[in-house]
């Protein structure tokens, strides 16, 4: 990278994955080789992806850094830079600067149970750490995933939930609101937080990671302390809040908190000391 903090990577897009209604998937590849030799992330982190012309957009790395050679991201088309991405092709150019901010603590959660609950386009952030640990599967106790979305259409890595699905060595409670269910629906149907509190994973040595819409998190998380998990072992990532990356611009603050430099992951006990915006 140049001294130019605000100059991009240049990535070629590798692959493209229509995962949802407005809602997809880029690989990417870096173009100098020497950059991509050079680059490294943690699960947790993210970037600042930009459609030239329109501007940038903050999204999590949703692949996992044992998966070395490419970077995705997964966005919801809501303004004019996502609209300018949907507009690309495969082998169009693109700009990525990052990684920015901290991560989820994995290392420090070898031998634990990790309960992975999300809602909707929000499974991004923890389908890195979920890939993550599969492809460390030996290091960790347990994996059990709570996802769920609006209606089955609006569920995000579809072909990847059916390969969770049929593996022996991670549960999955897969659920659609009330009324999004279709005929061949076979999952649970239910709001996230109530199919969370049926399914009751044991909070023994164990993690939780949540992630989802502010209402579906201020519903989940009491739920997990109801089931005994304390807030120093539950975490979330407000992603929504990522702004400028450095925490220069200033619209990342929650409170004293600047999310790009501090977060954007967060255990419950650190959100309860911050101001009820996030």
């Amino acid at each position: 990278m140049s001294d130019n903090i605000y100059k991009p990577y240049l990535m070629t897009i590798a692959g493209i994955v229509d995962e949802a209604p407005g809602v997809r998937t880029l690989k990417l590849n870096f173009q100098d080789e020497n950059e991509a030799a050079g680059f490294k992330y943690e699960v947790g982190q993210f970037g600042l992806y930009s459609a030239f012309g329109y501007g940038e957009s903050t999204f999590c790395i949703a692949s996992s850094p044992t998966r070395q050679g490419y970077i995705e991201c997964t966005f919801r088309e809501s303004g004019r830079v996502t609209k300018g991405l949907r507009e690309l092709n495969v082998g169009d150019t693109i700009g990525f600067r990052g990684p920015y901010g901290n991560t989820f603590p994995v290392e420090q959660w070898e031998g634990k149970n990790l309960v992975f609950v999300a809602g909707g386009i929000a499974l991004p952030p923890l389908r890195c750490v979920i890939w993550n640990c599969l492809d460390l599967r030996d290091k960790f106790g347990k994996l059990t995933v709570v996802y769920g979305a609006k209606t089955v259409d609006d569920l995000v890595y579809k072909t990847e939930l059916d390969e969770w699905d049929e593996r022996d060595d991670i549960e999955t409670v897969f659920t659609v609101d009330p009324g999004g269910e279709t005929d061949s629906w076979k999952g649970k149907i239910g709001f996230v937080p109530t199919v969370l509190e049926e399914a009751s994973p044991s909070p023994d040595n164990s993690v939780a990671l949540v992630c989802g819409p502010p209402i579906m998190i201020k519903f989940t998380l009491p739920v997990l302390e109801k089931l005994g998990f304390s807030p120093e072992n539950i975490y979330t990532t407000l992603e929504n809040r990522m702004k400028c990356g450095f925490g220069k611009c200033g619209r990342c603050n929650v409170g004293s908190t600047y999310v790009c430099k501090g977060g954007p992951v967060f255990t419950s006990a650190q959100l309860n000391n911050m101001p009820a915006e996030y």
